[in-house]
């Protein structure tokens, strides 16, 4: 009987290991995969954000957009952190995120205190995730728990990053067709627009909006032409914060300029232009706690998109390129 029962055990203990490798082959991500494998992996993170945002406020703003850029590209999988090689192009030099994207050496510090604690077993893609969590918080934004078990790529595709990243230029339909080809729809496009509560933008994003838009506030408009001028090719690369009031504050602000017309980016005024979205709009700008859960609740929808689970992709030591 003691043998059957030891066989009862065995076989139940096999029944839950296939059931949890079933659930990650999946794409079922899980907060607490590295729990016993790297059960330090939130505090070294969070330890090495803490460093990064008390040197530099904005570098919050640009790990989080380093984590959409990721997933509306073929998934969450770190693909965005590859160097170009021999055998393929990176998404670095892509028209949305040349000269723009930024904070590639924090994830690599991160990954170097990682690999120190736990070699060859947190995805940069993870960690990815986590950091950009962690930049919210830091910058007195809404936390939320961040389900793991990505794997990594071992390509990245430039003309997916061309075509699949929503351009400052894009209409609220553009948008809203651009969110709901990765599954998420119009709610949470705009609430995860509300991540322009922080970070900064380039004069070429914008230049459009303040010097052609009529749905911008002349005062406003005038006060960002000071900084950017007219002249394409004339100061492209001056910044301008994406909120006026609080830039460095993870709040509704970001809201409360689309009410009085003074989003930085054509996309941003968008959502508040007479369309679908201006109730929603007005219901963030009143209530900052939905915004929040709104906001958390669309994070956590959007690092679900095409994860590499399983066996597929793999554990990269260095984030900049692949294994081997």
């Amino acid at each position: 009987m003691a043998k059957f029962s030891n066989g009862c055990v065995i076989v139940v203990a096999l029944i839950c290991f296939l059931a949890m490798q079933s659930r990650t082959a999946n794409g079922q991500l899980s907060s607490t995969f590295y729990s016993s494998t790297c059960p330090n992996l939130q505090s070294i993170v969070r330890s090495a954000m803490t460093q990064a945002v008390n040197r530099e406020k904005r570098i919050g703003a640009s790990i989080l957009r380093l984590f959409f850029h990721d997933c509306f590209v073929n998934g969450c999988d770190g693909s965005i952190l590859l160097d170009d090689t021999s055998s393929f192009t990176g998404e670095k030099t892509a028209g949305p995120n040349n000269n723009s994207v930024r904070g590639f050496d924090v994830i690599d510090t991160i990954k170097t205190n990682v690999e120190s604690a736990c070699p060859s077993t947190v995805s940069c893609a993870d960690i990815l995730s986590l950091a950009a969590r962690d930049g919210v918080v830091l910058l007195r934004g809404p936390t939320w728990t961040v389900p793991l078990g990505r794997r990594d790529a071992t390509t990245a595709s430039l003309s997916t990053a061309n075509s699949d990243l929503p351009s400052p230029a894009s209409s609220l339909a553009q948008l809203i067709s651009a969110f709901s080809n990765k599954g998420l729809n119009a709610r949470d496009m705009t609430a995860l627009s509300g991540a322009h509560t922080i970070g900064q933008a380039r004069c070429v994003t914008f230049r459009a909006h303040i010097y052609n838009d009529t749905d911008i506030d002349s005062a406003f408009a005038t006060l960002r032409q000071t900084n950017c001028p007219s002249a394409s090719g004339s100061g492209d690369d001056n910044l301008a914060s994406l909120d006026l009031q609080t830039p460095v504050v993870f709040d509704n602000d970001y809201y409360k300029n689309l009410v009085v017309r003074r989003g930085l980016l054509h996309s941003d005024q968008e959502l508040f232009n007479n369309g679908s979205q201006d109730s929603l709009v007005r219901q963030y700008r009143n209530n900052n706690a939905a915004f929040s859960s709104d906001f958390t609740a669309a994070m956590i929808k959007m690092g679900n998109i095409s994860p590499l689970t399983g066996t597929s992709g793999e554990i990269r030591v260095n984030c900049r390129k692949v294994n081997g």
